[in-house]
């Protein structure tokens, strides 16, 4: 914890070899310093509650080696940068209670390691981009909360290793798109309080490894 700290010093790229950054609970940290891109070797980097953190800067797509980033409850992020796209083996990507957060980039699609994806309680986050369905590693999408989302993409069906699929308490989702049933790994699909969907689409029933929904 580290909640007086402001601002990194530049000499913080010196060090080549750092794997794990944990910068969590940074209440006042408002920025990175430029030189974190030159940390070729990191692998985890936590910025969680980092509560001033307005923005991630263009840079951070220079941490190539990069296979998990927590960027949950940044309660005023409102975006992602497209040079995420650059982060060519990060499996691990969190979000979640990022309530301004508006939208996800089109370049996200270009995450084809990503394996888990949180973006739950974005109360903001209205759709996805139809480049989700190119997240062929994904087995994990979180969207528990995301009260403003309406509709999936009809480009998730894209999406053959996923197995977990949390879309419990998006109040105003009105439908599930009948391709859903192209989802062979899908095992898990919670619709818990999706107060304005009315019907599931018949082509639920196809999904061969759905174990269990809910849907109340």
């Amino acid at each position: 914890m580290c909640g007086e700290l402001k601002e990194l010093p530049t000499s913080i790229g010196q060090l080549s070899n750092l794997e794990y950054f944990n910068l969590s609970r940074c209440s006042k940290l408002k920025e990175l310093t430029e030189s974190i891109g030159q940390l070729t070797n990191l692998q985890y980097l936590y910025l969680s509650r980092c509560y001033e953190m307005k923005e991630l800067p263009t840079f951070i797509g220079q941490l190539i080696t990069l296979q998990h980033l927590e960027l949950s409850c940044l309660s005023k992020l409102e975006k992602l940068p497209t040079s995420i796209e650059q982060l060519i083996i990060l499996q691990h990507l969190d979000l979640s209670e990022c309530p301004n957060l508006i939208e996800l980039p089109m370049s996200i699609g270009k995450l084809i390691t990503l394996q888990h994806l949180k973006l739950s309680c974005c109360s903001k986050l209205e759709k996805l981009p139809t480049s989700i369905g190119q997240l062929i590693a994904l087995q994990h999408l979180d969207l528990y909360r995301c009260s403003k989302l309406t509709e999936l993409p009809t480009s998730i069906s894209q999406l053959k290793g996923l197995e977990h699929l949390d879309l419990s308490k998006c109040s105003n989702l009105k439908k599930v798109p009948t391709c859903i049933s192209q989802l062979p790994s899908l095992q898990l699909l919670d619709l818990t309080s999706c107060l304005e969907l009315k019907e599931l689409p018949t082509s639920i029933s196809q999904l061969p490894s759905l174990r269990g929904y809910q849907k109340l």
